[in-house]
């Protein structure tokens, strides 16, 4: 009878792994690294400190936000060469029972900044791609012609300087991770806001950002205390050296005092007045006071009058898959509108990374950018069209234009307004300067994405205020570079005016199957971030890839679009290959008119982390790139 049972024990075993086999997918892709999965949670970010941080949170019983919000603020101190406490991040949030919220965090311009201003800048230097970059006081009492530095070596900078006080918009972090715990979490900000204290005392720095010390240290020593700050006793860190922010921790920590002396009146309460102190209090008055003495243009009242909104997010449907991103005031829609053309291909029958898939892909995401470069900006100044740009028969009108066989060189806004394809207004732009060198291009942005174990979802892409950044005085505050990002052209709804914010490229993305969570996905990477976004979801979703295996898998970007950063230059037709793509189809590419840049095997810039969550098992699984360091963890 025992061996009776122990035979059909075995059998029981054996047809189990046979209808194991049947049924699933066993993936035979090689990937530098597994993808994680738990049951508790994953959190995934751009440093493996910062991701501590939110699973920390998690551990002692918050939710995704709590852990999300631990993790932007980590990052914020750490990851300063890509972002910091003074930068911005727009935030996607879906509760369980709730519907998908944005929260709008991104700062607008100062009330001084006005289109004039620039213009009459510009033009009093002589040239418009050239002026003094610091606009210090210190440094245009001692007449110093310096010119204004660029986010990326050997590119111009635009008539708004891309770096130094001019730069600078509303700092917005704060006010963002504090309506996210008011209105989707359950911590106080003393709790998520600890370990980015912890790690402002000291922590250990790695090779990354001394490097970025390094080759920025000609820009931001111009700014003593910015000198004072990332060059301790006047010396690069060395790799491993305890780096310490003495500075920033005792702003976190006022902050936080701040809260808990407020605690008796209530959470909400005790966070607004954590919230106030930074933007009324006497932090915005340092912050106000030190711009306005060294040649900036934000003040005290731009920072007491500015709020993070909670709006509604950008929606899509392909294939059966709700997609969520922010609204019109960041370039995120644009990926609806790319998936909405492509949805009329059969892009499993192309093969992944095909001629024919590169191509059609490729196509499509210059009619999307044609369109955020005509139509985007922020909704509180100008209209925008915005459910025609999203709509299924705008992008039936516009999928026409797609040449199967020719890579179009020109810029093709369509006309949502009178639901034709093309904008019979359009006009050529035509820049001259030369393309920049992969590696030299900046490595701005980082991302968080979290799931937890009741499926709540969060999806940020923080920036701002990376290096090189002016410090504002003792406050330990990096201060932004976005403004940067508006335009000059009285013509662009992205024209910069006083309070309002410059379209931006940082673009979370959220995605549900039948109401239910199924991905959280976001990256660095400036304008190439729905692109690598867009191609990260069409491997989930039309290749059947695991997230690990969809992050690594070769990626390529097109230029075809007008820049979001310095001289907002447009390189028609340029599309950058990694050379992992093999050598039959980059011949096809070319021979179908693309200008090819054969980029190193791992060359792209955008670096995604992806959170899966399987609604039937609850079984969280994550993905993190390693071409720029990202990282996931399980619990």
């Amino acid at each position: 009878m025992r061996a009776q049972r122990r035979f059909l024990s075995y059998l029981s075993i054996a047809l189990a792994f046979t209808v194991i086999g049947a049924t699933l997918r066993i993936s035979s892709a090689d990937t530098f690294r597994p993808a994680v999965r738990g049951r508790r949670g994953v959190v995934a970010g751009g440093q493996p400190l910062s991701v501590e941080a939110g699973m920390r949170i998690l551990q002692h019983g918050g939710n995704a936000v709590d852990a999300g919000v631990a993790t932007i603020l980590a990052a914020s101190v750490i990851e300063f060469s890509h972002f910091s406490f003074g930068g911005e991040v727009p935030i996607l949030i879906k509760l369980k029972g709730r519907d998908v919220a944005v929260i709008e965090g991104m700062g607008t311009a100062p009330a001084k900044a006005t289109r004039e201003f620039f213009v009459n800048r510009a033009q009093q230097r002589g040239a418009v791609t050239t002026a003094t970059a610091p606009d210090s006081s210190a440094t245009l009492r001692a007449g110093n012609g310096n010119q204004d530095m660029p986010t990326m070596a050997g590119a111009r900078s635009g008539m708004i300087p891309s770096t130094g006080p001019l730069a600078a918009t509303v700092p917005a972090v704060l006010d963002a991770c504090v309506t996210a715990l008011d209105q989707f979490g359950t911590r106080t900000l003393a709790e998520v806001m600890q370990p980015a204290i912890e790690l402002a005392d000291g922590f250990p720095i790695d090779e990354l950002r001394v490097q970025y010390i390094t080759t920025r240290a000609p820009i931001f020593s111009q700014w003593p205390d910015a000198k004072r700050v990332f060059l301790p006793n006047g010396a690069v860190p060395k790799v491993g050296d305890v780096f310490v922010q003495a500075d920033l921790a005792r702003t976190l920590r006022s902050i936080v005092s701040n809260e808990r002396r407020n605690a008796r009146r209530g959470r909400h309460a005790a966070l607004m007045a954590a919230r106030d102190y930074f933007y009324k209090g006497p932090l915005a008055k340092r912050i106000g006071d030190y711009m306005q003495t060294h040649g900036g243009l934000l003040a005290a009242a731009d920072l007491v009058g500015w709020h993070a909104k909670v709006g509604a997010p950008a929606k899509g449907e392909y294939r059966g898959y709700e997609v969520y991103k922010t609204g019109f005031w960041a370039q995120g829609p644009m990926m609806i509108e790319v998936l909405n053309l492509l949805e009329g291909y059969d892009l499993k029958k192309m093969g992944q990374n095909s001629p024919e898939y590169i191509h059609t892909v490729t196509e499509a995401l210059k009619l999307g950018f044609a369109d955020r470069d005509r139509f985007y900006g922020d909704p509180d100044f100008v209209k925008i069209p915005s459910q025609q740009l999203l709509s299924k028969d705008y992008a039936r009108m516009r999928r026409s234009l797609i040449d199967g066989q020719n890579a179009s060189l020109s810029q093709r806004p369509g006309d949502p307004a009178n639901m034709r394809p093309l904008l019979a207004s359009a006009s050529q732009i035509s820049y001259n300067a030369a393309p920049v060198p992969e590696i030299e291009k900046a490595n701005d942005t980082t991302c968080v994405n979290v799931i937890d174990k009741n499926g709540n979802m969060f999806s940020a892409t923080p920036s701002g205020a990376w290096l090189p950044a002016v410090v504002a005085g003792d406050t330990g505050v990096l201060m932004g570079q976005r403004l940067q990002s508006a335009l000059t052209d009285p013509n662009s709804p992205n024209v910069v005016a006083p309070g309002k914010r410059p379209r931006i490229t940082l673009t979370p993305t959220l995605v549900l199957k039948n109401g239910e969570p199924f991905m959280v996905l976001s990256t660095p990477g400036g304008d190439n971030q729905d692109q690598g976004l867009l191609q990260v979801l069409l491997n989930v979703i039309e290749f059947g890839m695991n997230p690990q295996e969809a992050v690594e898998a070769p990626r390529f970007d097109t230029q075809h679009y007008i820049s979001s950063f310095d001289n907002h230059e447009f390189m028609p037709g340029l599309l950058n290959v990694e050379s992992r793509i093999p050598p039959e189809v980059i011949s096809q590419l070319n021979s179908r008119g693309h200008k090819l840049k054969i980029q190193a095997a791992w060359g792209t810039g955008s670096s995604p982390t992806v959170i899966m969550y399987d609604a039937r098992s609850k079984v969280i699984s994550g993905g993190a790139d390693p071409r720029r360091g990202r990282y996931a963890v399980a619990w």
